[in-house]
């Protein structure tokens, strides 16, 4: 075996153990399967059993152990999902029986992935957990595109938000958040993003604030679309994209197009 090969061996074997009756909520990354933590890998190698959400790269399931049972356990907006109580109530079934439970998840399992509502349910229920943190696809999109999340002379802060509604939320103040002044990276937010766009505007938003939409992050098939505000006001002038995508606004959108236009010959390379 090459050096290489024996360093990832050892990292492997020096990382934590995975207790049977426990479970590990495990964070996979934004997609592609090289931003998964070596702690996720130590879990995939060790579980008896792998729930795994909707927007997981089928070569990271791959990584599991031959014998591991993998159950599918994705929610999509739009789409016949498996309800959370009964995902949260299958953790502890599974790990009361002795196994070892991984519950895999898209970007990291604390934001908007409801882990910290299955992280409860397991402390109800007296089952030893670990958080496995990830790569949040808020900050990994950003990054492949191009564009920083925070830029000196630029922002201070940067809010993260989700557009998709629940009822047991109230509704976010999209009017309050453009009052701040500072970029707005949205989860789940292609479906609303024109009654979003509006909202912001009326809270006094300008309407040439630059949008990007960044869909597929990290995977062969990412697609970069960046428009204004207004236009992402009237859903019928944009070009359709198709999600999971991460939407950001604000002014280190225009990064991107300041890298293009000091180096053309790296465009292509960029894109």
């Amino acid at each position: 075996m090459s050096r290489l090969g024996n360093a990832v061996n050892r990292l492997v074997a020096q990382g934590p153990t995975f207790a049977p009756g426990s479970v590990w909520l495990v964070g996979a990354g934004p997609g592609d399967p090289g931003y998964l933590t070596v702690n996720a890998l130590v879990g995939l190698t060790q579980a008896d059993v792998i729930l795994y959400d909707a927007l997981i790269d089928r070569h990271t399931l791959d990584l599991a152990r031959p014998d591991a049972e993998v159950i599918y356990s994705g929610k999509r907006a739009g789409l016949h999902s498996i309800d959370q109580n009964s995902i949260c109530a299958q953790l502890v079934s599974l790990a009361q029986s002795g196994r070892r439970v991984l519950r895999l998840k898209g970007g990291d399992p604390m934001v908007f992935g409801r882990g910290g509502e299955e992280m409860l349910m397991l402390a109800r229920a007296g089952i030893p957990f670990k958080i496995i943190p990830g790569v949040t696809a808020g900050l990994a999109a950003l990054a492949i595109a191009t564009i920083p999340a925070t830029l000196r002379d630029v922002n201070r802060a940067v809010v993260f938000a989700t557009g998709h509604e629940a009822r047991e939320a109230p509704e976010t103040d999209w009017a309050a958040l453009a009052r701040l002044g500072q970029p707005i990276v949205l989860y789940m937010a292609l479906r609303r993003l024109e009654s979003i766009a509006t909202a912001l505007m009326s809270g006094g938003m300008a309407p040439d604030m630059p949008v990007a939409i960044i869909a597929s992050a990290t995977m062969p098939e990412e697609n970069v679309l960046v428009i204004d505000l207004a236009t992402a006001a009237r859903d019928g002038d944009r070009q359709p994209i198709d999600p999971p995508a991460i939407i950001v606004i604000g002014e280190i959108v225009r990064m991107r197009a300041k890298l293009r236009t000091l180096a053309p010959s790296l465009a292509e390379a960029l894109a």
